[in-house]
């Protein structure tokens, strides 16, 4: 039989590819033949389809103890943001910070480092725009950076390099304003200059002006950009006269500090000697290797962003071993998949939607990676593990959404899901194996600004 015959039997569609009505009334007779089509049909449109295929044993079994736990502080909250990177680094920071000061509860700024960033970010995209002046104003990495200019995401090397030029400051001397704490007016604001901007950059490179001109009109954009975040966010402050009194009622004042000699003074997280281990099981992401990821980044004089790609078990391993060593683990990962916000629960069968709809959701972490339906969307602190014999079975999370969801904020992590769904931890380069410090010094490999590694950043 002819492949043209074989086509004609088999395919459910009309040549052209369009569906047929006969094919249409096949799905409904399909659907209407079974009866737990209807039973559910009646559920779900009455109710969440996550009400419906929640999992009530995993539910259940969830028991917010462990046998490790570092936090004895409450959560921050990133309100409508999405600096989740920010807080995570911050409240790693903090964990140190409290103990130096001798206080219960202490919060870093948030809203001051998010200025910086937003201010080095559009620079950083500028410069990009300068560099990618020569292309068609739609080849695909110029419409991503047109599309991805002022962002809230981050990385952990883009919060380092922050830290490093800018410093931080304590939450009393820049607090929260209603711009930082929902932050998507401020951003379409600060997109429509920095896309105003880049319209003038590309107007003068195709006018032959030269680099000179183009970063004129570059720091014309940047002064209106840095206009626009001091009415939003306020103005950072040069030094702030910090004074406090510790848990015991003792008085302490220290006078007038700048920003970068607070970090100096009460910062003791070696921050500087942290590195970026993910786990990516795609075929063309070797182990053992490291990557960066074209134009990701907030700062153009800093490092390039940088990871070693290792297996899930490794991550596992030193996360585990650095919170038995008495250090909480800031961390990325793919947080609205199998999730229960309210509850405060993470688990790899949390959901059987396979049960609710009869059909197939099989695929791989590494396939899921590929066909775009997992990426890093949130970064967290890790604070805790449950071992039993020596083996996770849950692990303890900070999460910066408020006290409300959770336990009081805090999030439980069943073994089973981190496995499928974490991807990244910063710890210090003394934790890694001599192979995979050597592996650091390897020239990284450059992977496109759209690859779902560095998503974590949009």
């Amino acid at each position: 039989m002819s492949s043209d015959a074989n086509r004609t039997n088999l395919e459910p569609s009309a040549e052209n590819g369009a569906l047929t009505m006969e094919r249409l009334e096949e799905f409904r007779q399909s659907f209407d033949a079974k009866p737990s089509n209807r039973l559910m049909q009646n559920a779900v449109t009455q109710h969440d389809v996550n009400d419906i295929a929640l999992n009530r044993s995993i539910v259940t079994e969830a028991d917010h103890t462990f046998s490790t736990v570092l936090d004895d502080w409450g959560v921050t909250n990133q309100a409508r943001t999405g600096r989740c990177w920010m807080f995570a680094g911050l409240n790693l920071f903090r964990a140190g910070t409290r103990n130096i000061m001798n206080v219960k509860q202490f919060e870093f700024s948030q809203n001051y480092l998010m200025f910086w960033d937003k201010m080095e970010r559009a620079n950083f995209v500028l410069e990009a725009i300068i560099e990618t002046a020569d292309r068609p104003v739609d080849d695909r990495t110029v419409a991503w950076l047109l599309q991805r200019s002022i962002e809230d995401g981050g990385q952990w090397d883009m919060f380092v390099g922050l830290v490093k030029k800018h410093g931080v400051a304590p939450k009393t001397v820049m607090t929260e304003t209603q711009s930082s704490a929902s932050s998507a007016r401020m951003n379409s604001m600060l997109n429509y200059q920095m896309r105003q901007g880049a319209k003038k950059i590309r107007e003068s490179y195709a006018g032959e002006s030269g680099l000179e001109a183009m970063r004129r009109v570059k720091d014309e954009t940047l002064q209106v950009i840095h206009h626009v975040l001091s009415i939003h966010l306020g103005t950072p402050p040069r030094s702030f006269d910090w004074q406090w009194k510790d848990k015991d009622g003792k008085f302490h004042r220290d006078g007038q500090m700048t920003p970068l000699e607070f970090a100096d003074k009460y910062v003791d997280t070696p921050w500087e000697d942290y590195v970026c281990l993910v786990h990516d099981p795609r075929e063309t992401s070797p182990m053992g290797r490291t990557y960066t990821i074209a134009y990701l980044g907030n700062m153009v004089d800093a490092p390039p962003i940088k990871y070693l790609n290792v297996d899930i078990q490794t991550i596992k391993d030193i996360t585990q071993q650095m919170l038995l060593d008495g250090k909480p683990v800031w961390m990325g990962c793919d947080t609205g998949k199998q999730s229960h916000r309210d509850l405060g629960l993470w688990d790899a069968d949390l959901f059987d939607y396979a049960g609710v709809y009869n059909t197939d959701f099989s695929l791989d972490k590494a396939g899921r990676l590929e066909y775009h339906q997992t990426r890093m969307t949130h970064a967290m602190l890790f604070t805790g593990v449950d071992l039993v014999d020596g083996q996770p079975r849950r692990w303890r999370v900070e999460n910066s959404w408020d006290e409300k969801v959770g336990d009081k904020g805090f999030f439980l992590m069943n073994d089973s899901w981190f496995a499928e769904y974490m991807f990244e931890i910063a710890v210090p380069k003394s934790y890694l194996t001599a192979e995979m410090q050597a592996a650091l010094d390897l020239e990284p490999i450059v992977l496109p600004p759209w690859d779902p590694m560095g998503s974590l950043a949009g």
